[in-house]
């Protein structure tokens, strides 16, 4: 599937790959732009300093384009975090992103797999939704927008095996 993204976009290959350190700074740079609270390049460091943590960067020729971030207990995983940049969404790069995370995490011995999305956030539920995710429960009020707004978020799961 990559190689037909490469071919499709000529930016180069796409390559999603273990992040390092060094992607720290630029992983904060997506998730801000991408959340009403980004995390910072501290959080991340911490993070990909976790064994029980998997974060994936995803490539486009020598640019870092996206990421996804999953944390691991015995065989389940919740996925934290996952981010396109906005000027290449829409695209179906997240997807690939997102099924080729997938694939580490059952590589792993994860067999269940969590994450909670904003209910109105309509392209991240379609793409989970695509990704054979289904909503299994509802929390009010759990996300707290910058103007004070609070919206709900759905928890969604997908089994692996």
């Amino acid at each position: 599937m990559m190689n037909w993204l490469s071919a499709w976009w000529r930016g180069g290959t796409a390559v999603v790959e273990p992040a390092s350190a060094r992607d720290a700074a630029r992983l904060a740079q997506l998730h801000g732009t991408s959340f009403a609270r980004g995390w910072g390049e501290g959080e991340f460091e911490v993070m990909m300093s976790e064994r029980n943590t998997l974060v994936h960067r995803f490539r486009l020729g020598r640019k870092t384009i996206g990421f996804a971030v999953s944390r691991i207990g015995a065989d389940e995983a919740e996925i934290l975090s996952i981010a396109i940049d906005a000027a290449q969404r829409g695209r179906g790069l997240s997807h690939a992103l997102l099924l080729t995370h997938l694939g580490h995490l059952a590589g792993r011995g994860v067999r269940t797999i969590f994450l909670e999305v904003e209910e109105n956030n309509q392209p991240a539920r379609r793409l989970y939704e695509r990704a054979g995710f289904v909503v299994v429960g509802r929390r009010e009020r759990y996300y707290k927008q910058p103007d004070g707004e609070q919206l709900n978020a759905l928890l969604m799961r997908r089994d692996l095996s």
